[in-house]
């Protein structure tokens, strides 16, 4: 007698969701064809050999003349409830897109050359991608920015899973020493996870089944040109599910505000429009903010004009989502790069300050030159918050080398910053990169107003 077996995906939307909304950043060095894989797979439409897949996804002409990606750009990928692909072959709009999709993918595609490494840090911190995509070249196998991607997205947490491309360009050997070398990488102690190549269906199942709980990372060797294995990518992004737990998502909804501004628009006719991701709570149409800090440590507050999602209008936006912003009565001038919204009710308390001074357990992956000591500099970047902080103090030592932790007392140098107790720390300056955790926020002094009038912190002498 024979008996048939079949897996079954079956995908729980919220009520009060339209779709399941998935963030993924896409790392990995020049030349691997990052933006050409992208392009393939938000327009349909396989390439031609010379990146013609790449220009939907270019922002500037320079980076259309140099066929290198300079700067962070979205693109949407969803999927209907039968798991079949919709992108622009079948829709016009990205309206239409969300529309028709039970789940959403948006990618993060990130710079390459080293040259553009901050601008690729800042993507990884600020634009709080679920997931990562690293993307290798079977050509020219692994390089040192590939380590270095790979590095940053295990610091900060982000799991991770590999795609070979070009392998029409290559032999079976050279293929063949390309996956040889990332199992290598990926199961060094460094990153310590589990390769596991994927070439089948069931392959698939296997790897999104097991890639959020397990150490596992997926790899896929996929052809832009000819079409090869993009099914198989299609599928487990299908299938990967969401890293927050419903029970978890509730519990970030149910916080006070904060939202994260990593771009500023100036709009005509809507004004000043701030675009990010709201890690906590829910913003609605109406709703009163205070915006800041500014460079004097003050918040001001001011009233959401409209939302968007994914280039449509919204009135209500949840802890997780990227989303836009529109404001009112406010100057252009006074926002910037990690400036927060947050509620009026907001506690500010000890966990979360404006403050000019942090203190944070850190670890240096890599050290060029002389150790770390006081009074050195490096670029700080936590969350959407990006700048140059001095070394004030290692607590019981002098010096701190690679490999080793220590608790560090940071301080900023031209503005304060919002900061919250638990955050992650990236550090770089040069060659030399960190991370670390906050542990402790600096003395802050604000001024005693009621909580209906902006807030004002008193500047530290220094």
């Amino acid at each position: 007698e024979r008996r048939l077996v079949t897996e079954v995906l079956v995908r729980k939307v919220p009520d009060d969701q339209q779709f399941l909304d998935i963030r993924l950043a896409v790392v990995g060095p020049m030349e691997a064809g990052k933006s050409t894989l992208l392009g393939v797979l938000t327009q349909g439409e396989l390439d031609n050999g010379r990146g013609r897949a790449r220009l939907n996804l270019f922002r500037h002409l320079h980076e259309i003349q140099s066929g290198r990606t300079s700067s962070i750009s979205h693109e949407i990928l969803g999927f209907d409830a039968k798991g079949e692909v919709v992108n622009y072959s079948t829709c016009v709009s990205a309206e239409e897109i969300c529309e028709g999709s039970s789940k959403l993918i948006t990618f993060i595609d990130l710079a390459g050359h080293q040259k553009y490494l901050k601008t690729t840090v800042f993507g990884l911190t600020a634009h709080c991608p679920d997931l990562a995509m690293l993307v290798v070249g079977a050509n020219s196998g692994v390089v040192g920015t590939t380590c270095e991607h790979l590095g940053l997205s295990v610091a900060l947490a982000v799991p991770t899973f590999v795609v070979v491309t070009k392998v029409d360009l290559c032999s079976k050997e050279k293929v063949e020493h390309t996956l040889q070398q990332l199992e290598q990488l990926l199961s060094s102690p460094g990153c310590c996870k589990v390769p596991f190549r994927v070439a089948s269906e069931s392959d698939v199942c296997t790897a999104a089944q097991n890639f959020s709980e397990n150490c596992l990372a997926p790899i896929f060797m996929v052809s832009s040109v000819t079409g090869k294995n993009l099914r198989l990518l299609e599928r487990f992004l299908n299938m990967v599910p969401p890293l927050h737990s419903r029970l978890g998502q509730q519990h970030r909804e149910q916080q006070h505000t904060k939202f994260q501004v990593d771009e500023i628009y100036s709009v005509p006719e809507a004004g000043t429009v701030l675009g990010g991701v709201l890690t906590r709570g829910a913003i609605r149409e109406g709703d009163r903010v205070l915006v800041g800090p500014k460079e004097d440590g003050s918040f001001s507050e001011t009233t959401v004009a409209s939302l968007h999602r994914n280039r449509a209008p919204c009135r209500l936006v949840r802890a997780g989502q990227a989303s836009t912003v529109a404001l009112t009565h406010v100057e252009r001038t006074d926002i910037r790069k990690g400036t927060v919204l947050i509620s009026p009710l907001l506690p500010l308390d000890d966990k979360c300050n404006s403050c000019w001074e942090f203190w944070a357990d850190v670890c240096p992956l890599y050290i060029t030159g002389a150790s770390m000591r006081s009074g050195c500099q490096a670029t700080v970047y936590i969350n959407s918050a990006m700048q140059t902080a001095a070394i004030e103090e290692i607590e019981g030592r002098d010096s701190l080398e690679a490999g080793e932790r220590a608790n560090v007392r940071f301080r900023f140098l031209k503005r304060p910053e919002f900061l919250r107790v638990g955050s992650r720390v990236l550090f770089r300056e040069g060659r030399t990169k960190g991370i670390g955790q906050i542990t402790k926020l600096g003395p802050v002094e604000w001024a005693a107003h009621e909580r209906t009038h902006p807030v004002a912190y008193s500047k530290p002498n220094r």
